[in-house]
Protein backbone atom coordinates (compact mmCIF):
# COMPACT_ATOMS: atom_id res chain seq x y z
CA UNK A 1 0.00 0.00 0.00
CA UNK A 2 1.15 3.45 -0.91
CA UNK A 3 1.92 6.04 2.22
CA UNK A 4 1.14 9.48 1.87
CA UNK A 5 0.08 12.58 3.83
CA UNK A 6 -2.40 14.04 1.41
CA UNK A 7 -4.53 12.73 -1.04
CA UNK A 8 -5.02 15.33 -3.91
CA UNK A 9 -8.37 14.45 -6.29
CA UNK A 10 -9.08 14.86 -9.75
CA UNK A 11 -13.13 15.12 -10.37
CA UNK A 12 -14.32 14.26 -13.28
CA UNK A 13 -14.02 10.79 -14.24
CA UNK A 14 -11.89 10.40 -10.57
CA UNK A 15 -14.46 10.60 -8.09
CA UNK A 16 -17.28 11.82 -9.83
CA UNK A 17 -18.98 9.32 -12.78
CA UNK A 18 -19.44 12.43 -15.00
CA UNK A 19 -18.01 12.27 -18.37
CA UNK A 20 -20.71 10.64 -20.14
CA UNK A 21 -22.35 14.50 -19.53
CA UNK A 22 -19.45 16.44 -21.13
CA UNK A 23 -20.03 14.06 -23.60
CA UNK A 24 -23.45 15.52 -24.20
CA UNK A 25 -22.85 18.63 -23.55
CA UNK A 26 -20.08 18.97 -26.39
CA UNK A 27 -22.31 17.00 -28.77
CA UNK A 28 -25.07 19.47 -28.60
CA UNK A 29 -22.75 22.80 -28.21
CA UNK A 30 -21.42 21.65 -31.66
CA UNK A 31 -24.36 20.72 -32.90
CA UNK A 32 -26.19 23.74 -32.18
CA UNK A 33 -23.53 25.55 -34.37
CA UNK A 34 -24.10 22.36 -37.03
CA UNK A 35 -20.56 20.59 -36.21
CA UNK A 36 -20.55 17.35 -35.75
CA UNK A 37 -17.97 16.65 -33.09
CA UNK A 38 -14.56 14.85 -33.69
CA UNK A 39 -13.60 11.84 -32.19
CA UNK A 40 -10.29 13.59 -30.62
CA UNK A 41 -12.20 16.57 -29.21
CA UNK A 42 -13.39 15.14 -25.60
CA UNK A 43 -9.69 13.68 -25.67
CA UNK A 44 -7.91 17.53 -26.20
CA UNK A 45 -10.27 19.43 -23.77
CA UNK A 46 -10.54 17.17 -20.78
CA UNK A 47 -7.21 18.28 -19.60
CA UNK A 48 -7.61 22.11 -19.87
CA UNK A 49 -9.60 24.50 -17.66
CA UNK A 50 -13.12 26.04 -19.44
CA UNK A 51 -10.91 29.29 -20.18
CA UNK A 52 -8.39 26.78 -22.18
CA UNK A 53 -11.00 24.55 -23.57
CA UNK A 54 -13.28 27.67 -24.76
CA UNK A 55 -10.05 28.87 -26.75
CA UNK A 56 -8.98 25.75 -28.25
CA UNK A 57 -13.38 25.22 -29.29
CA UNK A 58 -12.87 28.68 -31.05
CA UNK A 59 -9.57 28.10 -33.09
CA UNK A 60 -10.63 24.99 -33.92
CA UNK A 61 -13.47 25.16 -35.21
CA UNK A 62 -13.51 29.10 -36.54
CA UNK A 63 -16.16 30.41 -34.33
CA UNK A 64 -16.39 33.97 -33.71
CA UNK A 65 -17.87 33.58 -30.47
CA UNK A 66 -15.90 35.02 -26.91
CA UNK A 67 -14.26 33.06 -24.55
CA UNK A 68 -16.71 34.01 -21.73
CA UNK A 69 -20.05 33.49 -23.68
CA UNK A 70 -18.98 29.82 -24.83
CA UNK A 71 -18.21 29.54 -20.73
CA UNK A 72 -21.18 30.54 -19.65
CA UNK A 73 -23.19 28.57 -22.22
CA UNK A 74 -21.35 25.54 -20.93
CA UNK A 75 -22.05 26.19 -17.33
CA UNK A 76 -25.59 26.79 -17.84
CA UNK A 77 -26.17 23.59 -20.08
CA UNK A 78 -24.43 21.85 -17.09
CA UNK A 79 -25.43 23.36 -13.60
CA UNK A 80 -28.71 21.46 -13.44
CA UNK A 81 -26.86 17.71 -14.08
CA UNK A 82 -24.09 18.77 -11.58
CA UNK A 83 -27.25 19.87 -9.17
CA UNK A 84 -29.11 16.79 -8.92
CA UNK A 85 -27.66 14.14 -11.40
CA UNK A 86 -23.87 13.46 -11.40
CA UNK A 87 -23.13 10.66 -8.85
CA UNK A 88 -19.83 8.90 -7.47
CA UNK A 89 -17.71 6.41 -8.65
CA UNK A 90 -18.47 3.22 -6.85
CA UNK A 91 -16.86 3.22 -3.32
CA UNK A 92 -15.15 6.86 -3.35
CA UNK A 93 -17.03 7.73 -0.78
CA UNK A 94 -16.08 5.25 1.36
CA UNK A 95 -11.89 5.28 0.72
CA UNK A 96 -12.33 9.06 1.16
CA UNK A 97 -14.02 8.49 4.46
CA UNK A 98 -11.09 6.10 5.14
CA UNK A 99 -8.39 8.40 4.50
CA UNK A 100 -10.29 11.11 6.44
CA UNK A 101 -10.06 8.49 9.44
CA UNK A 102 -6.42 7.76 9.13
CA UNK A 103 -5.99 11.66 8.78
CA UNK A 104 -5.19 12.00 5.44
CA UNK A 105 -5.75 15.83 4.02
CA UNK A 106 -8.10 15.88 1.14
CA UNK A 107 -7.78 18.23 -1.65
CA UNK A 108 -9.36 18.88 -4.95
CA UNK A 109 -7.24 20.01 -8.19
CA UNK A 110 -10.05 19.72 -11.27
CA UNK A 111 -11.24 21.71 -14.11
CA UNK A 112 -14.73 22.44 -13.13
CA UNK A 113 -15.84 25.70 -10.50
CA UNK A 114 -17.45 25.86 -7.86
CA UNK A 115 -20.92 26.75 -9.13
CA UNK A 116 -20.40 23.18 -10.88
CA UNK A 117 -18.37 20.72 -8.52
CA UNK A 118 -19.68 22.41 -5.24
CA UNK A 119 -23.33 20.77 -5.49
CA UNK A 120 -21.80 17.62 -6.89
CA UNK A 121 -20.12 17.39 -3.65
CA UNK A 122 -22.47 18.45 -1.32
CA UNK A 123 -25.16 16.30 -2.75
CA UNK A 124 -23.18 13.26 -2.68
CA UNK A 125 -22.28 14.12 0.85
CA UNK A 126 -18.52 14.37 0.32
CA UNK A 127 -17.76 18.25 0.58
CA UNK A 128 -16.69 18.42 4.12
CA UNK A 129 -14.18 15.92 3.69
CA UNK A 130 -12.30 18.48 1.73
CA UNK A 131 -9.69 20.67 3.54
CA UNK A 132 -9.15 22.44 0.19
CA UNK A 133 -10.14 22.90 -3.53
CA UNK A 134 -8.09 24.38 -6.75
CA UNK A 135 -9.60 25.21 -10.09
CA UNK A 136 -7.23 25.24 -13.40
CA UNK A 137 -8.22 28.33 -13.76
CA UNK A 138 -6.10 29.79 -10.59
CA UNK A 139 -3.01 28.33 -12.19
CA UNK A 140 -1.61 29.10 -15.81
CA UNK A 141 -0.87 26.16 -17.45
CA UNK A 142 -3.23 23.11 -18.03
CA UNK A 143 -3.13 19.73 -16.20
CA UNK A 144 -0.21 18.27 -18.38
CA UNK A 145 2.12 20.22 -16.74
CA UNK A 146 2.39 20.48 -12.40
CA UNK A 147 0.86 23.85 -11.68
CA UNK A 148 -2.37 22.59 -10.60
CA UNK A 149 -1.25 19.76 -8.58
CA UNK A 150 1.39 21.94 -6.51
CA UNK A 151 -1.04 24.78 -5.73
CA UNK A 152 -3.34 21.79 -4.32
CA UNK A 153 -0.02 20.41 -2.62
CA UNK A 154 0.47 24.21 -1.11
CA UNK A 155 -2.87 25.06 0.17
CA UNK A 156 -2.54 21.53 2.52
CA UNK A 157 1.19 22.32 3.58
CA UNK A 158 2.68 19.44 2.35
CA UNK A 159 5.11 18.70 -0.48
CA UNK A 160 5.12 16.95 -3.39
CA UNK A 161 6.80 13.84 -2.62
CA UNK A 162 3.95 13.40 0.96
CA UNK A 163 1.39 13.48 -1.99
CA UNK A 164 -0.93 11.00 -4.05
CA UNK A 165 -2.95 12.41 -6.77
CA UNK A 166 -5.56 10.31 -8.44
CA UNK A 167 -6.59 11.17 -11.82
CA UNK A 168 -8.12 9.52 -14.63
CA UNK A 169 -6.25 11.48 -17.85
CA UNK A 170 -3.01 10.51 -18.83
CA UNK A 171 -1.92 14.28 -18.99
CA UNK A 172 -3.10 14.36 -15.22
CA UNK A 173 -1.13 11.58 -14.16
CA UNK A 174 2.39 13.22 -16.12
CA UNK A 175 1.46 16.37 -14.90
CA UNK A 176 1.93 15.05 -11.23
CA UNK A 177 4.45 12.68 -11.96
CA UNK A 178 6.95 15.56 -13.55
CA UNK A 179 6.02 17.89 -10.08
CA UNK A 180 7.46 14.74 -7.93
CA UNK A 181 3.82 13.73 -6.63
CA UNK A 182 2.89 9.88 -6.15
CA UNK A 183 0.32 8.91 -9.04
CA UNK A 184 -2.49 6.92 -8.80
CA UNK A 185 -3.90 6.04 -12.21
CA UNK A 186 -8.21 5.73 -11.80
CA UNK A 187 -10.19 3.92 -14.66
CA UNK A 188 -12.25 5.28 -16.68
CA UNK A 189 -14.12 4.48 -19.66
CA UNK A 190 -13.67 7.63 -21.56
CA UNK A 191 -9.72 7.48 -21.11
CA UNK A 192 -9.87 3.37 -21.55
CA UNK A 193 -8.17 4.57 -24.84
CA UNK A 194 -4.95 5.58 -23.04
CA UNK A 195 -5.19 2.97 -19.98
CA UNK A 196 -1.61 1.46 -20.85
CA UNK A 197 -0.46 4.69 -21.00
CA UNK A 198 -1.57 5.55 -17.60
CA UNK A 199 -0.84 2.22 -16.12
CA UNK A 200 2.73 2.64 -17.19
CA UNK A 201 3.60 5.94 -15.74
CA UNK A 202 1.25 5.48 -12.59
CA UNK A 203 2.95 3.84 -8.81
CA UNK A 204 -0.53 2.11 -8.60
CA UNK A 205 -3.62 1.91 -10.96
CA UNK A 206 -7.03 1.04 -10.23
CA UNK A 207 -10.08 0.06 -12.08
CA UNK A 208 -12.18 0.85 -8.85
CA UNK A 209 -11.91 2.59 -5.44
CA UNK A 210 -12.82 -0.90 -3.63
CA UNK A 211 -9.18 -2.25 -4.18
CA UNK A 212 -8.15 0.57 -1.72
CA UNK A 213 -10.55 0.17 1.01
CA UNK A 214 -7.79 -1.60 3.23
CA UNK A 215 -7.04 -0.27 6.90
CA UNK A 216 -3.68 -0.32 6.82
CA UNK A 217 -2.93 3.32 5.84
Amino acid sequence: MLKFKGAIFDLDGTLLDSMDIWEKIDIEFLAGRGIMMPDDYIAAVTPMGFFQAAQYTIRRFGLKEKPADIMEEWNRMSVESYKNKVTLKPYAKEYLLLLKKHGIKLAVATALSELLYAPALKNNGIYNLFDAFTETSEVKRSKGFPDIYLKAADKIGLPPRECAVFEDIYEGIKGAKDGGFITVGVYDRYSDYEKDKIKELSDLYIRNFKELLTDDK
